[in-house]
């Protein structure tokens, strides 16, 4: 991310996540440690400043699965479809709307934050 003021704006603004520590680098980069508001104990490390590349942009969810390495992050919760109401209240990206998954009995989203960072919303469901 090449501007940390704004990565840090937009994940607390749009995720209510908080700054736990930032971190300088060298280089003119910093990490920025953040959790979100439900859970002090996870940590999402962002490490941004001048020089950082830059994310593919995706045209949709299917686009993005064509690169190797780590896709995305999950999070747990008890509504999907009502954190993706309130994302897109937010202004959120939604990568794509909920649907069920029968196969691991859950149901998904998926919205991604400006730099093209993907989290999935995970809903475990009952049949």
């Amino acid at each position: 991310m090449p501007d940390r003021d704004a990565a840090i704006s937009w994940y607390t603004g749009k995720l209510d996540f908080s700054v736990v520590d930032t971190v300088p680098s060298g280089d003119d980069m910093t990490f920025v440690f953040l959790s979100p508001a439900v859970d002090d104990g996870f940590r999402l490390e962002l490490l941004a400043g001048p020089g950082a590349a830059e994310r593919p942009v995706y045209a949709d969810l299917g686009a993005s699965l064509g690169l190797s390495g780590w896709h995305h992050l999950c999070l747990r919760l008890d509504d999907v479809d009502k954190a993706v109401a309130e994302l897109k209240r937010r202004s959120v990206k939604i990568v794509h709307e909920p649907f069920d998954v029968p196969a691991i009995s859950s149901r998904i989203a998926f919205f991604s934050d400006p730099w093209g960072n993907i989290f999935e919303l995970m809903q475990p469901v009952t049949a």
